[in-house]
Order: structure tokens, then C-alpha cells, then sequence
């Protein structure tokens, strides 16, 4: 998979609200955040960048978390079937928390899930709403300010029963 240059991240900017172009390679100092499985094989998509380019890990052990510059979030299974959506949502709030435990990190963000998943923006991109230092791809930017906006809510109660 060939990477495409980054455009510029200005840093000034908070970067809740930042955006990218997706199948961009992540700017030096930016955490690479991809939809993985959990099997650890990263054969395509942003999951095979992550292998390739950003130190994701191999096996089960790699299936979701940090690992080198890369942050895998499964939202598929061993079997490589899509995960249910309770499942995906529970690892995405590790990740937001990881985002607030973690300040001095920045997060360039695929469209997790939107890929070999199979699922639509609208269905994953609201649960990332509250994460921290943050480029999302640029194809998530409608349902993200329409967050920021209020017309799209993840209730706490959504959110608990995931």
C-alpha cells in the first residue's frame, strides 16, 4: 500500500476538530488509530498500514490497544467476522479514555470500522466524539460537528448497555 503525503496539521489548532484526508500516512508524532481483529492479522486496509508502517503487533496480543505508533481498535473478531456493536463501542470508550489518560499523544484516526467492517459512519463515528487530540478523516467531519452541535447524542444509557 503506497502512502500518500499528510496535508499539514497545525498544531495551534485544537485537534478535536482537525481533519485529514483518510488513506493519508499519519504526520511524525501522530498515533496511527485503525480498525483491526481480534486474530491480530492485519492483512488490508489501514490495518495492513499499521503493520507495515506503524508498529502494529502480530497475533492476538495485537488486536487491540498501543503498540508501537499504532492503536488498533477490533471491530471485527478471530473468525474475521464483523464484531456486534456493543462490542466495537466497549473498545472505542477504551480508546476515548485512553485518549484523556494519555494528554501528550496525538491520534490520527481512519474511518475505524467504515472499511472491511462494513459499518456506516453514522452508526461508529458518533461514539468518538469525546476523544482527545485527534485528526479524524475528513469523511467523518459531518456527523462529528453535527455531534458538536447536539444534533446527534450517544445517550449514557447507550452507551452503558454497550
Amino acid at each position: 500500500m503506497a502512502k500518500k503525503k499528510a496535508k499539514p496539521v497545525v498544531d495551534e489548532i485544537p485537534l478535536k476538530f482537525q481533519y485529514h484526508e483518510d488513506f493519508t500516512a499519519a504526520p511524525d508524532g501522530y498515533i496511527f488509530v485503525f480498525g483491526s481483529n481480534l486474530s491480530g492479522f492485519h492483512g488490508a486496509g489501514a490495518a495492513k498500514a499499521a503493520l507495515d508502517y506503524y508498529g502494529a503487533k502480530i497475533g492476538p496480543a495485537g488486536g487491540e490497544g498501543l503498540h508501537g505508533k499504532s492503536y488498533a481498535i477490533p471491530t471485527k473478531d478471530e473468525w474475521i467476522q464483523t464484531r456486534e456493536m456493543p462490542d466495537i463501542i466497549e473498545s472505542i470508550i477504551r480508546f476515548v479514555a485512553f485518549t484523556k489518560e494519555n494528554p501528550e499523544l496525538k491520534f490520527w484516526v481512519t474511518q475505524v470500522g467504515c472499511g472491511l467492517a462494513g459499518l456506516k459512519v453514522e452508526d461508529v463515528a458518533p461514539y468518538f466524539y469525546e476523544a482527545e487530540n485527534c485528526s479524524f478523516a475528513e469523511e467523518w467531519k459531518d456527523v462529528l460537528e453535527a455531534c458538536e452541535l447536539g444534533e446527534i447524542e450517544v445517550s449514557p444509557e447507550e452507551v452503558e448497555a454497550a
